[in-house]
């Protein structure tokens, strides 16, 4: 083999290693700087996401026949027509790659095409057994039979495939909220790893929920969505300074935290606990 060919071949290795070096380098240092009030942020900041999409999907009424399988019809088995919408959205957004991040959790996860997209590196901070908690089964049930009623007017403009959008964008800013418990076990676990171990060992879910519960904090977030939601969802009418609308908002801030106390905080900390059961595999 010619030397000048040799040299090449050394040289591209040697890049190659040097790249391999500080992509693992890369992924330690997102990895250190994951801290439960960088996670927190987080997770303070996706309220906003959804609240707002809980005041976009408010702008319709309820519209029963979006979710009534026997109003849509179209060959193959979609069901209802805001089934179709979530399948076929995630269908594409499965192309373009949104379910390579570690982050996002489709809602029908069989069948779903492979990316097209070129790979990106996500950094490994969770441990792999994180790829089977999806509790978005769960999610479907409590947006569809118990909040959704508990926020949209009764009644039916026929709007129906916006309707249906807007369902989507509040499941999927659900689902990614909810499962960011993966996130906040991990480094919850990674801060007291000597409280957690014996009971992920023992299989004490009891003990790991309590470890995990936080009352004060969860007071705070509750009291925080609310605000949000009043001050989010609140009727703005400019240069008018009367109190008509005083106490008028899109979606009831009330309704905003109890869902958070009743479903969104239990069910995050349902995947934290199925996490830790499998952080030491």
């Amino acid at each position: 083999m010619d030397v000048s060919v040799v040299i090449v071949l050394i040289l591209v290795r040697w890049t190659c290693s040097i790249s391999e070096v500080e992509m693992v380098k890369a992924e330690s240092d997102v990895s250190d700087r994951l801290t439960l009030e960088s996670v927190r942020d987080s997770l303070i900041r996706q309220e906003d996401s959804i609240v707002f999409s809980l005041i976009e999907r408010a702008k319709f009424p309820l519209n029963a026949p979006t979710y009534d399988p026997s109003y849509f019809s179209m060959p193959g088995s979609y069901g209802s027509l805001v089934e179709l919408v979530v399948k076929q959205t995630e269908a594409v957004q499965a192309k373009a790659g949104r379910y390579e991040n570690p982050e996002e959790h489709p809602f029908f996860p069989d069948d779903l095409p492979p990316s097209q997209v070129p790979p990106h590196k996500y950094p490994r901070v969770l441990n792999p057994a994180a790829v089977f908690v999806n509790v978005n089964k769960k999610i479907w049930d409590v947006y569809f039979n118990k909040l959704l009623p508990l926020f949209v007017a009764p009644g039916d403009d026929g709007i129906y495939a916006s309707t249906a959008a807007r369902d989507l964008e509040c499941l999927q800013v659900l689902s990614r909220r909810i499962h960011y418990g993966k996130l906040v076990a991990e480094v919850k676990f990674r801060d007291e790893w000597k409280h957690y171990e014996p009971a992920i060992r023992a299989r004490d879910k009891k003990t790991l929920m309590d470890l995990l519960t936080a009352p004060a904090v969860e007071k705070a977030v509750k009291k925080r969505v609310a605000k949000k939601a009043s001050i989010f969802g609140q009727e703005v009418k400019v240069g008018d300074d009367s109190d008509e609308n005083k106490g008028k908002y899109k979606v009831d801030p009330a309704v905003v935290s109890r869902f958070y106390g009743d479903w969104v905080i239990p069910l995050t900390k349902d995947v934290e606990v199925q996490y830790l059961l499998h952080r030491l595999d």
